[in-house]
């Protein structure tokens, strides 16, 4: 399945040339404004944000502050689009929580560079690294979870909802959300699916002890990961 970007600006003509340019690549979802930019996000998580910093009514760098300050979008991979190009400007975006800064005009090559070394690192390498938390560890290549030397016999989909919260630890997801990026937005499946799923999941894990690393944030979904 293709990543999915959500490219917030209020330009037409240059949010329909980002989705033509990257429609091959990615998944594009499109809003004017952060108001429209909050219901896209509600829909469906993107795996990364494209963030114009100037646009009428609430600036991107005054919605970039509002999203890192909400758990759920504290991991999303963030690049800031602006004319301003001045070192400060610079730094001001990346200390409001933008990963990269790209000033316009730019090269649509340079962008989708950009893109993809920011999708890696939130993947947290390439798609065979072998991803753990704590003594748990699933190996993609191999399709095998263990935890220490022991073996996890586990399901398929429960294999692929967790190879998920691996890849995107500590971060909130409704089950719309996880219905669109482990089983596919393509696929009518009740929402009460996921539920049932994360129950198994735990339940594998359990002998383990490690069922406590799948945490129910209560009216937003499921998170994942050792809490500090």
């Amino acid at each position: 399945m293709k990543p999915r970007i959500l490219i917030v600006d209020d330009e037409p003509d240059l949010c329909g040339m980002l989705a033509f340019s990257l429609g091959d690549d990615y998944q594009i979802d499109l809003a004017a404004d952060p108001r429209e930019a909050r219901a896209r996000l509600h829909e469906r998580a993107p795996e990364l944000l494209l963030l114009d910093w100037m646009m009428p009514g609430v600036s991107g760098i005054d919605f970039l502050r509002e999203l890192r300050r909400d758990e759920r979008y504290q991991g999303l991979p963030v690049i800031m689009l602006t004319a301003r190009g001045e070192e400060y400007d610079r730094i001001r975006g990346l200390d409001s929580g933008a990963d990269d800064y790209l000033p316009k005009p730019f090269s649509i090559d340079e962008l989708k560079a950009r893109i993809r070394a920011l999708l890696r690192r939130a993947r947290g390498g390439d798609e065979t690294k072998i991803l753990c938390e704590g003594p748990l560890c699933l190996d993609p290549a191999r399709h095998r979870v263990h935890c220490g030397e022991c073996l996890v016999e586990i399901g398929p989909t429960e294999f692929r909802l967790l190879r998920f919260f691996l890849a995107h630890k500590q971060r909130v997801w409704s089950r719309e959300q996880l219905l669109d990026r482990v089983w596919g937005g393509n696929i009518y499946i009740e929402e009460r699916t996921v539920d049932v799923h994360i129950l198994r999941l735990r339940k594998v894990l359990k002998p383990f002890g490690l069922d406590h690393l799948v945490h129910t944030v209560r009216g937003a979904g499921y998170r994942f990961g050792i809490d500090d």
